[in-house]
């Protein structure tokens, strides 16, 4: 879970995790792997929408997977390239793709390519971890990457760190709604 093979997988897998639980990406895309063995670009695109539709993925993110794929065979997006630039020239390649934004690159530059200061904006458990390690009030994304400046150059060990903890509390509402997740994906 905290870090990743890089390449078209583990980035439609990102895509798959986008404002739902892990939980019910992982089910989603357990689905995609056992229906194909081994997931890459091309064999990603012979599968039908409905088929992935039955997998658990939405409208949406079968368009972005999609897309990405086609970035990818066509030479748009250069996956193994990534590895060897900047920070912020692998979010710019990964942003300009459809469906995927700021988070989704962060999570990618971090898990994948295991960048040591990376604080993926807008992750609403890195919010909440702090919220109730710190005591004070959740705050938004820009006042969360403000408070995560002091933490440079080791944001991703921060967010390392804020994630376990989130992971570890007991949450009463936590199994609800991962079962809500997989309701809505599976079509209940």
């Amino acid at each position: 879970m905290w870090d990743r093979e890089p390449g078209f997988a583990t980035l439609l897998q990102i895509i798959l995790e986008q404002q739902v639980s892990l939980a019910s990406a992982k089910a989603c895309f357990d689905k995609l792997e056992l229906r194909l063995s081994e997931v890459t670009p091309e064999r990603f695109l012979t599968v039908s929408d409905l088929d992935l539709k039955r997998d658990g993925f939405s409208r949406q993110k079968t368009s972005y997977g999609r897309g990405l794929a086609n970035a990818i065979i066509e030479g748009t997006l250069d996956l193994p390239t990534l590895e060897h630039l900047a920070d912020a020239d692998v979010k710019e390649a990964l942003i300009s793709l459809k469906g995927i934004g700021s988070w989704t690159a962060d999570i990618y530059l971090l898990m994948a390519l295991l960048r040591p200061d990376v604080m993926p904006r807008g992750d609403i458990a890195l919010h909440s971890a702090w919220h109730r390690i710190s005591g004070k009030p959740k705050p938004t994304s820009d006042e969360f990457l403000a408070i995560a400046e002091r933490w440079r150059p080791h944001r991703s060990t921060a967010a390392r760190l804020l994630w376990h903890f989130y992971l570890s509390e007991k949450r009463p509402r936590q199994k609800s709604a991962q079962l809500r997740d997989c309701a809505r994906y599976e079509g209940a």
